[in-house]
C-alpha cells in the first residue's frame, strides 16, 4: 500500500512540474505574441494613462519617484498580465496556434496590422458612437410614432 502512495505521489509530483513547465513555455510564448502583435504597447500604454491619476491622489510626490515608479509598474505588471492572461489564452488558443499568430503578425501583412490597429480601434470607437447614437435617436423616433 505504501508502495502505491508512494507512486501515486511521485506521478503527481512529476505532472505538476511538467505541467508548471507547461505553463512557463505557454506564457513565454503568449508574451512574444503580445509583443509582435502590438498588445504588448497597448497594455503599456493603459498603464501609463492610469498614471496621472495616481499622480494626482498623491500631488506631494516627487517626480523622480513617479519615474521609477512608471518605469517599474510598466515591466511588472505586464508580467503579472501576462501570467494572469495564460489560461485565458489557453481555452482559446493551443501553443502551437500562437506560434502561427507569432508567424502571422512577423509577415508584412501582420505587421501592418499591428502597426495600424490602434488607429483602427480609435476610429472604429468614434464611428461606434455615431452608429449608437443614430440607433438611439431611431428608437425614439419609432417609440414616439408608436405613441410611447
Amino acid at each position: 500500500m505504501k508502495k502505491v502512495i508512494s507512486i501515486l505521489v511521485c506521478i503527481l509530483a512529476f505532472s505538476s512540474i511538467s505541467l508548471a513547465q507547461s505553463d512557463a513555455k505557454y506564457e513565454k510564448t503568449l508574451k512574444k505574441m503580445f509583443k509582435v502583435s502590438g498588445s504588448e504597447q497597448a497594455y503599456a500604454t493603459a498603464i501609463t494613462q492610469m498614471l496621472p491619476m495616481f499622480k494626482k491622489q498623491y500631488p506631494d510626490i516627487d517626480s523622480k519617484i513617479w519615474d521609477e515608479l512608471e518605469k517599474e509598474f510598466e515591466s511588472t505588471s505586464l508580467n503579472d498580465l501576462a501570467e494572469l492572461l495564460v489560461p485565458v489564452y489557453q481555452k482559446h488558443f493551443t501553443i502551437k496556434e500562437l506560434k502561427e499568430l507569432i508567424s502571422f503578425y512577423e509577415s508584412p501583412i501582420g505587421k501592418k496590422l499591428a502597426e495600424t490597429n490602434p488607429a483602427i480601434m480609435k476610429e472604429s470607437m468614434e464611428v461606434g458612437q455615431k452608429w449608437g447614437y443614430q440607433i438611439g435617436v431611431n428608437f425614439k423616433k419609432k417609440m414616439e410614432e408608436k405613441g410611447y
